[in-house]
């Protein structure tokens, strides 16, 4: 089964956004000093606030906020940590914008307070492995939940890049069912960049399709990661945004949803493409079924 073209996704305080239609871009508010492209530009409150109030009018519609980098060699933070530099900033974002917030966390009580702050929705980038009562505050909160993929730490890899992803996938759609999390409340992320082979990120944007059998929302997050500098001979990741917009339209085009980025407006000029490229491909379908 494939998503549907009209989906609504369901996040907590009330709120939804329509997925289908057009395609959506979650801006990156990295709240770290050693994030692995913009580490330490948006660390004190007043400068990613202002971020992500750029980013909104740049046309963003989910802002994503973080507080520990996931990148290979990152130094871990507590959770006290986390919290003292995401919650003030979507404390913030909440009374200023009527954008959707996303909490980029793995730590079950760092997405329950910054839901209270505001937040509408989780994206856990363990996929609810990571803290087991990450689905219960998902679930009794209401909010919309990213389940990423991931390879990391992992011991159970299946060869096969899709059928691994669908396996992981399986798991964690079993976890946040016993929880109560509602299916139309979830999507899922590939994990570009958390695979386990550098060669399998290629593999995943050819097949990326393959996932619409699971039946949700696809969000991806290809932002200027390694993958995309080795196929371009761009070391420099700020230098990474054009064809990042390349595989935001490739994978818009291949029935992805949400698109996880730094750069807003260059992304979004790659969703309008590829959006019109489908809306014809959808009035074609319909005159010939007229005929």
């Amino acid at each position: 089964m494939t998503s549907s073209r009209n989906n609504g996704w369901r996040l907590a305080h009330g709120r939804s956004l329509t997925l289908g239609e057009a395609g959506h871009v979650m801006a990156i508010v990295n709240v770290t000093p050693d994030s692995f492209s913009d580490g330490g530009c948006y660390i004190d409150v007043e400068s990613a606030v202002r971020h992500g109030l750029s980013c909104v009018c740049d046309g963003a519609s989910i802002l994503d906020v973080g507080g520990e980098s996931t990148r290979p060699g990152a130094a871990t933070v507590t959770a006290a940590e986390e919290q003292d530099r995401i919650l003030p900033v979507i404390e913030r974002l909440a009374q200023e914008t009527d954008a959707l917030i996303s909490v980029d966390t793995y730590r079950a009580e760092t997405a329950r307070l910054a839901i209270s702050a505001g937040a509408h929705i989780v994206n856990d980038v363990y996929g609810l492995r990571h803290d087991r009562e990450m689905a219960d505050v998902v679930s009794e909160s209401g909010a919309g939940l990213c389940i990423m993929y991931t390879a990391r730490g992992r011991d159970d890899l299946l060869e096969d890049i899709i059928e691994d992803e669908v396996m992981f996938f399986g798991q964690s759609l079993d976890r946040a069912k016993v929880a109560g999390i509602a299916d139309d409340a979830i999507v899922l992320d590939p994990g570009f960049g958390f695979v386990q082979r550098r060669e399998q990120d290629n593999e995943l944007m050819a097949r990326c399709r393959e996932l619409h059998t699971l039946g949700f929302p696809l969000l991806v997050g290809t932002s200027r990661k390694r993958f995309v500098g080795a196929i371009t001979s761009r070391e420099v990741a700020t230098e990474r945004d054009f064809a990042t917009a390349a595989t935001t339209a490739m994978l818009r085009l291949a029935g992805a949803s949400i698109f996880r980025v730094h750069n807003v407006a260059a992304n979004l000029d790659a969703l309008r493409m590829a959006d019109a490229i489908l809306e014809a491909r959808h009035s074609t379908r319909q005159a010939g079924d007229a005929h």
